[in-house]
């Protein structure tokens, strides 16, 4: 009861929730994210962050800039300029005459209607698209197709030379919102609760032009879908600003499963009994997933939730994750998950199993009901044998990362430099690695040594 009467956290968000509040340590064995580079270049919120290479990635955010980064070193490359307003969305591709890696295209759109393609190596600005009638709120490239898409009051279909190939008629006032790609040419948009899919078809000896066809309408979200993700060639997955996740079929686009439990009042797996967590509905938002072969990875308002595909079932959750809203998750090779908020922390999990012994049988008789003897395994009824253990997980904070002052909007994880960060305090956050870091140093510094001849000094 004591921790439950002091609690914890950055914010006061009222006893109960504050007790609910993971806590960790300054002692943190297993993260390995201990020096930090503080990268400044933007004047406002930056929003997005997209990895261009194995050592490059580019940020933008409400300033209409656009900032490329030397991932190993916090170097800031390039400054890309043309935008007079916030940055709605950001996406690489290949160019048209290139498949190599480093030869990255950038595609940024802008609350200025427009939309420009940048070249990374030199910064320079290959082409501006104006003929918006709207903000473009999303971007996706078609690699297979070799075509973008466009998002906002319509949907556009451009080709890799920036023609206009085809587009829709107006959609609605509140626009695109998200685009996967789905099989048979089709793609899934969201707009509003709606969730349209639309066919591409491409020109062909009869059809000598692109067109785009509405093959349906799927109405089974109660308010506007937030996040939308593929889990793989045969599922795609969304999310609702009143907690609703609903798995779908790619092929037929039929719901596979639903969960829309995450508001109701039941006791978390790892929470303390006394202590009965309740969010309310309209205060989580399924704002961001990750995936990978076996579960979903969802942030749900201060939540975070692994949904296991095979079971259609919650096997882990941590319903007070954050003290606010959780924005952006990833899940990393090792079993670990990470979640940033607009509480302005960045905290690792580890995913982990635990077993859970299934419940003995119910004696039944008389005799048996006030406890006396034991079951008869002679009956007639033969007691069914159980199923097996059933396997559930936790999620265990092991990593908390403090080091901005206001909400972190997302992070990119680099294998070999690290975790970065940004936010609306304007800053960019280079998490290293500190036992490699030191290793580099030592290194380096050893190689000077050599080199200058002062490793083996001659014997006078």
């Amino acid at each position: 009861m004591l921790r439950w009467l002091i609690g914890g956290g950055r914010e006061p968000q009222g006893l109960a929730e504050k007790a609910a509040l993971q806590t960790i340590g300054e002692d943190q064995g297993q993260n390995p994210y201990t020096e930090l580079l503080v990268l400044k270049a933007h004047r406002d919120i930056v929003r997005f962050l997209v990895q261009l290479d194995g050592y490059r990635f580019a940020s933008a955010g409400d300033d209409g800039i656009i900032v490329v980064w030397n991932a190993q070193t916090g170097e800031k490359l390039l400054e890309l300029r043309g935008h007079t307003q916030k940055i709605t969305a950001v996406i690489t591709f290949l160019p048209l005459d290139s498949c190599e890696a480093s030869s990255q295209l950038l595609l940024t759109a802008s609350a200025d209607r427009t939309v420009g393609v940048w070249d990374c190596d030199t910064g320079r600005q290959i082409q501006r698209v104006t003929c918006f009638q709207s903000t473009v709120k999303c971007l996706a490239v078609l690699q297979r197709l070799d075509v973008w898409l466009s998002g906002g009051s319509d949907l556009g279909v451009w080709s890799r030379k920036l023609d206009l190939l085809c587009k829709t008629s107006h959609l609605s006032d509140t626009g695109i919102s998200a685009l996967v790609e789905i099989p048979g040419n089709c793609v899934a948009a969201a707009v509003g609760r709606e969730l349209i899919i639309f066919r591409l078809v491409t020109p062909t000896e009869e059809l000598l032009e692109w067109d785009i066809i509405e093959v349906k309408r799927l109405l089974d979200h109660q308010d506007n879908i937030l996040s939308l993700a593929n889990i793989n060639d045969t599922s795609f997955v969304t999310g609702s600003h009143v907690g609703e996740l609903i798995i779908w079929d790619a092929l037929d686009w039929t719901v596979q499963a639903c969960e829309r439990t995450f508001w109701s009042p039941t006791p978390q797996l790892d929470a303390q009994q006394e202590i009965k967590l309740c969010q309310k509905q309209n205060d989580i938002p399924v704002n961001h997933f990750a995936c990978d072969e076996e579960n979903v990875f969802a942030a749900v308002g201060r939540g975070l939730y692994v949904y296991n595909l095979q079971l259609k079932r919650v096997i882990a959750c941590q319903k007070t994750a954050h003290d606010s809203n959780i924005l952006h998750i990833d899940k990393l090779p090792n079993r670990q998950l990470i979640s940033c908020s607009e509480d302005g922390a960045v905290r690792m999990w580890e995913v982990r199993e635990k077993q859970q012994l299934a419940a003995e049988p119910v004696p039944t008789g008389f005799f048996n009901m006030w406890g006396f003897g034991r079951v008869n395994k002679q009956a007639n009824q033969p007691v069914k044998k159980q199923e097996e253990n059933v396997t559930t997980c936790s999620l265990e904070l092991i990593g908390d990362l403090i080091g901005h002052s206001s909400s972190v909007e997302m992070f990119l994880y680099f294998e070999d430099h690290g975790l970065v960060t940004c936010s609306a305090d304007h800053l960019i956050i280079l998490w290293k690695n500190g036992e490699r870091e030191s290793g580099l140093r030592s290194l380096k510094l050893f190689q000077k040594l050599e080199e200058n001849g002062d490793l083996y000094p001659e014997s006078t």
